[in-house]
């Protein structure tokens, strides 16, 4: 029956924000997908820039509850249930990072690259079966969350690419031509369409499945599994 093939790949669409702690601690569940079930899903990276302007959502937001270091003091307990992940114990205390979208501009400059063919898709063997991309993307959560680097400052972001030997080039390119605007621009567009509450956001099966925050793997697998495994025409019971 034509209707009953399993679905070969499912394509995730996964959003965040570089400086979303919760992002950070979810990190090991993509690489766990990433290495359980690689062959069958397709993860879109997306960012939905929540700390675009930190001085509001800190500075002001937090001001009641110690501004900066009371919102440092947060991510710490935050992070102390998660044995696998570091937090510097002056994070967002000193040179904290006024805005996530340079992060931001500069994953969707180096993204644009990997389709355009500029920087390979294959999986770097030192750096747990990340590309490229997606290795920049980790070292520079890294870079913040343990280094207490303000990755906000261009200067910061290709000091790391010049560290792992990206074209700098073609980053420069990507920026000065508008183009990793356009994509940057592009995300937030999808955020407002789908309605997207905040960071991290998986979202599956043509947007009808949205698993948003700190969730569980066994979840996340659940809900891949029902798609890879369902007839094509019938709905998931996920």
């Amino acid at each position: 029956m034509n209707g009953s093939a399993e679905k070969s790949v499912v394509d995730i669409t996964y959003f965040s924000d570089i400086l979303c702690v919760w992002a950070y601690i979810s990190q090991i569940r993509v690489d766990e997908l990433k290495s359980k079930v690689g062959d069958k899903i397709n993860i879109n990276y997306r960012f939905i820039t929540i700390f675009g302007c930190t001085e509001n959502r800190i500075g002001k937001g937090w001001k009641d509850r110690g501004g900066y270091t009371g919102f440092g003091i947060h991510v710490i307990g935050s992070c102390q249930p998660y044995p696998h992940v570091e937090v510097n114990p002056e994070i967002w205390k000193k040179d904290p990072p006024a805005s996530s979208a340079p992060c931001h501009l500069f994953l969707k400059a180096l993204q644009n690259m990997e389709n355009n063919g500029d920087i390979s898709r294959d999986p770097l063997a030192d750096n747990d079966n990340k590309t490229p991309f997606e290795a920049f993307c980790w070292r520079i959560r890294c870079a913040f969350f343990r280094e207490n680097q303000n990755i906000s400052k261009l200067s910061t972001l290709f000091e790391v690419a010049e560290s792992m030997k990206l074209p700098i080039n073609l980053i420069e390119e990507q920026i000065n031509n508008g183009k990793a605007f356009a994509s940057l621009c592009a995300d937030n567009e999808m955020r407002e369409t789908n309605r997207l509450d905040g960071s991290p956001t998986y979202l599956l099966n043509e947007g009808r499945q949205k698993l948003y925050g700190n969730v569980g793997y066994r979840i996340i697998e659940a809900n891949i599994d029902e798609l890879l495994q369902r007839p094509e025409d019938m709905a998931s019971w996920c």
